[in-house]
């Protein structure tokens, strides 16, 4: 099956490198997406041409694929799920919930000189960062790629209600599926609240897990698209 793979902010699609190659060992399509903005040096690319990035995988997959979103890319995932509600076979969310409708994308830092930098580490010290190492740390801070300002306040549209039919699986790695659940009920994802297949997979790791269990997640990935 082909496997789209959508890094989250300040991330390239090499953030996948490790993932990706164990995903073709185990028989898979991996297709890791540099998206506009985000390792092609355009500081002016949008959210709309991010979601264009997206939908063109989509579109250009053999069959349907399985699209994952990792962190704040789980709503560009649901916005291809949204558009293309008969073209995929489901969506994966690692660490991250989809925004609802009328939602900025990814307003979350300071913008400078209209691009969202890398912050540091501080805003991730926790669970988020707790499993990584010094080089692990420096590997992510010195790639980063500051996320285009339209980009990050983007305002996230979406339109059919048929993507709530669409299975889902919750990758839940600094969090456990039971906070996810109690975090859903209590109205944090309106949207996973309204979706009839959700399932949850814990995996033991912090925020990004592409880069301290690539094995592991990418095992989670091929037991999903075999779902």
């Amino acid at each position: 099956m082909d496997i789209l793979l959508i890094a989250g902010l300040w991330l390239d699609g090499t953030a996948w490198d490790e993932v990706a190659a164990e995903l073709a060992a185990l028989g898979h399509r991996p297709v890791p997406l540099t998206l506009p903005g985000q390792g092609d040096g355009d500081a002016s690319a949008t959210l709309d041409d991010q979601v264009a990035a997206v939908l063109a995988a989509v579109d250009a997959a053999p069959r349907k694929p399985l699209v994952v979103g990792h962190s704040v890319a789980a709503s560009l995932a649901w916005l291809a799920v949204d558009a293309r509600p008969g073209k995929v076979a489901g969506a994966v969310l690692i660490g991250g919930f989809p925004a609802p409708d009328g939602r900025a994308y990814a307003d979350f830092f300071a913008i400078e000189d209209g691009r969202m930098p890398f912050p540091g580490w501080a805003p991730f010290e926790g669970p988020d960062a707790a499993d990584l190492d010094g080089a692990a740390r420096e590997r992510i801070a010195s790639t980063a790629i500051p996320v285009p300002e339209a980009v990050a306040r983007g305002i996230v549209r979406l339109a059919d209600e048929r993507r709530f039919g669409i299975p889902v699986v919750v990758v839940c790695p600094e969090f456990t599926p039971t906070q996810a659940k109690e975090w859903i009920a209590e109205g944090e994802s309106p949207e996973l609240a309204r979706a009839a297949h959700v399932s949850y997979v814990d995996l033991d790791s912090g925020h990004w897990p592409m880069v301290t269990r690539p094995r592991e997640l990418a095992r989670i990935l091929a037991e999903s698209a075999h779902s």
